[in-house]
């Protein structure tokens, strides 16, 4: 195992752009959060707001590129036809995908880390100015603060197991335009779908897709209004990498490269 780690880390460094990509998620989240919450203004006779949830808005972008990382990782060995080399040299083809789950896991987990921390940097400077300060009823956003500290890990998380969703898919597809459409189509189309109808029928279709469900976990006021519960949401996200990954595996001993 040690020896795949070994080399899935060196051709995970060596493929072109990775590097860039992993660069890009994190400056794309906290830019778009830098910009929401730049845009944000909220009023003194305004609902409650979660500055939390405002702070952490820009993984719902930075995962897209989070996702294309991950698809990278496996089809660009397809394309060029390296993964037989691969093969060749670690016939046990789950320690293999097992060892490149490892190197996205660590590269995307450290790109989360940087991501969640910048967002909630930008978040404790930026939004006091649009009227979310203890002046009006708001802490600043605080690490020490117990639901931002779940919303915090819970995103870094969430962007890891997006990262893992989007591996398993690539494996599966061994293309990678079509699976980076097939994974931005499981995180973002369910959400407009189900826009389209009505209570229970809405509120269960965000609970058991990808995003929504996940994302639950960044809510630090009123998490009842959320379709489901924080950890429940992650969960949802959890079962879907795992099947993902799944059938990923089944199809790797089952399939020539």
């Amino acid at each position: 195992m040690i020896e795949a780690l070994r080399a899935e880390w060196t051709k995970t460094r060596t493929i072109g752009g990775i590097a860039w990509l992993l660069t890009g998620a994190v400056a794309v989240t906290i830019a778009v959060s830098a910009g929401i919450a730049a845009a944000t203004h909220v009023s003194p006779q305004g609902g409650q707001e979660d500055p939390t949830k405002i702070a952490l808005t820009g993984v719902y972008l930075g995962q897209a590129v989070v996702a294309v990382f991950a698809v990278l990782a496996i089809s660009e060995e397809y394309g060029t036809g390296m993964i037989r080399v691969s093969l060749a040299a670690m016939p046990r083809r789950l320690v293999l995908l097992a060892a490149k789950a490892a190197t996205t896991t660590a590269l995307a987990l450290t790109a989360g880390i940087l991501a969640v921390a910048g967002c909630l940097l930008v978040g404790r400077l930026m939004l006091p100015a649009a009227g979310l300060d203890p002046a009006h009823g708001y802490p600043l956003i605080s690490i020490g603060h117990g639901p931002t500290l779940r919303a915090a890990s819970g995103s870094v998380c969430y962007l890891v197991l997006i990262a893992l969703l989007s591996l398993g898919v690539a494996t599966a597809i061994r293309d990678g335009a079509p699976s980076i459409a097939v994974v931005l189509g499981l995180l973002y189309l369910p959400p407009l779908l189900a826009q389209a109808f009505t209570d229970p029928l809405r509120r269960h279709i965000e609970q058991i897709a990808p995003m929504t469900a996940g994302l639950a976990i960044q809510a630090t006021t009123n998490p009842h209004s959320q379709p489901i519960a924080p950890w429940a949401g992650l969960g949802v996200l959890t079962a879907w990498a795992a099947a993902s990954l799944l059938i990923a595996a089944l199809l790797l001993r089952l399939r020539d490269a």
